[in-house]
């Protein structure tokens, strides 16, 4: 009876139940205020993870395991790697329940809500092993930041703002005043949409492998990369190409659209029939294909022929006027009696001079020795006084020796002096058949001190005194 009056009379205190009152709000507003963290008198599993980027992480945003809440950060401080770049240190209080964090798990700080908040989410991993109490989550387990909201809205600058509003209003010129238009197009968007279908079932269906043609592109554009520069600037002058139709776009471009289709049918018409000359064109410029290589090197030649051709062609005229009167006197000759006879002994001579004139002829037309010794004959009595003209005669005195040419030998001469050598040709090349083309009469060198019987060592070339004089004057 006692003790309960002793609780009657403490409970019927105003001041005591105030006070008790008092404390618990106090417990309470503590308890609230310290929950983001951690309890008091509550055992955590705690960890420091590393982030290269806190952006927006502070204290007291929530760590998550699967969406469900299992702690808090403690705080956020900055650390230098040894690298040299800077990283974030997030300490961390989780609960026992969250107890161990695989080893191979991975973070990655996502938005809580558009308004900017923040929590760092931990995907666990696999492994057997698991981080301890105290250990650093490193670097490496971090995760690429999402894109968030605001960083989505950045990307609308004042020049993007501008090409919108130029589309905006570009789209809404184009579709004023064509609704009619509109609706026979949606009209037709269904048809399309029924009669593409089995068009669709064959895209998706297996065999097709459009999935493949996808990652193809995908290959195809990764592949590409490398050229990125390259093909914006082809796309740069692609724009000054199209701008440069468009200056000509109507009427020319217009009527050239206008009348291909007309030129396709005729074109479809008439190419099989053109088809043979075009394979008789291929084996002719073929064949011409030795001969074009060939102008490459006579092209000079040609180009001097053409110049020297056109004072000839100027007079071509007048002597094709002429042409047409001798060819009817040759006419005349041939039908007149004992030209045909005439003819076969000028044949029969030309077979019997002809083994001579192919010997005889390079003489002339290679070292031009005929025009030399007809040029030496008129030179030999060209001097003279009022008596007469003198002949030129050139004495020498033969050599004393062994053989010498003075008088009779058995043998050629041979020394011992220098002089009492021998030097004899008696039939020099003269480019003639069989012969080393070469015009050695009058070019072989004197060898002193040697006996030369026959051809001298070497070739002595084709260059004669006559050409050589010709030469001089050109």
């Amino acid at each position: 009876m006692k003790s309960r009056r002793g609780i009657q009379g403490v409970a019927s205190s105003p001041a005591i139940v105030g006070a008790v009152t008092v404390l618990v709000v106090i417990v309470a507003v503590f308890l609230a205020y310290n929950a983001n963290n951690g309890l008091p008198f509550v055992s955590t599993y705690n960890l420091t993870a590393r982030v290269p980027n806190a952006n927006a992480i502070v204290k007291g945003n929530e760590v998550r395991i699967g969406g469900a809440r299992v702690g808090v950060v403690r705080g956020v401080t900055p650390v230098q790697l040894k690298n040299g770049q800077v990283a974030a240190e997030l300490d961390l209080r989780l609960d026992k329940s969250a107890e161990p964090v695989p080893v191979d798990s991975t973070m990655i700080i996502r938005p809580k809500s558009p308004l900017g908040l923040k929590y760092l989410q931990i995907v666990t991993g696999d492994s057997s092993e698991g981080f301890e109490a105290g250990d650093t989550i490193p670097l490496a387990a971090a995760r690429p930041e999402p894109v968030d909201i605001d960083q989505f809205f950045n990307m609308f600058d004042e020049p993007t703002r501008n090409a919108i509003q130029r589309n905006l209003s570009g789209f809404g010129n184009a579709l004023a005043g064509r609704g009619p238009q509109l609706n026979n197009a949606f009209g037709a968007l269904r048809r399309l949409a029924e009669n593409g279908q089995p068009t669709l079932r064959n895209l998706v269906a297996p065999g097709t492998n459009f999935g493949g043609f996808w990652r193809a592109l995908e290959d195809l554009a990764s592949t590409v990369v490398p050229v990125a520069e390259t093909q914006a600037s082809m796309f740069v002058a692609l724009d000054r190409t199209f701008a440069a139709f468009a200056r000509v776009s109507r009427p020319f471009i217009q009527e050239a659209i206008v009348k291909s289709p007309p030129l396709l049918d005729a074109a479809v018409e008439d190419l099989p029939a053109i088809r043979p000359f075009l394979r008789s064109s291929e084996r002719v410029f073929t064949a011409l294909q030795p001969g074009a290589r060939a102008l490459a090197a006579t092209s000079p030649t040609i180009n001097s022929a053409l110049r020297a051709g056109i004072p000839v062609l100027n007079a071509s005229p007048a002597f094709n006027a002429q042409l047409n009167p001798t060819a009817e006197a040759l006419l005349d000759f041939q039908n007149e009696p004992g030209v045909f006879n005439g003819l076969e002994l000028l044949t029969e001579t030309n077979k019997v001079l002809e083994p001579g004139i192919r010997f005889i002829a390079p003489a002339q037309t290679v070292c031009n020795y005929l025009s030399l010794a007809f040029q030496n004959f008129a030179s030999v009595a060209s001097e003279g006084n009022g008596t007469g003209n003198w002949l030129a005669v050139l004495g020498f005195d033969a050599p004393d020796g062994p053989n010498a040419e003075a008088l009779p030998s058995s043998a050629p001469a041979n020394g011992p002096n220098k002089k009492n050598h021998l030097h004899s040709n008696p039939y020099p090349n003269t480019a003639s058949p069989g012969q080393v083309d070469e015009c050695e009469a009058g070019n072989e060198p004197y060898l002193v001190g040697k006996t030369v019987t026959g051809n001298v060592p070497g070739n002595q070339g084709t260059v004669t005194a006559g050409q050589l004089s010709k030469e001089g004057e050109g």
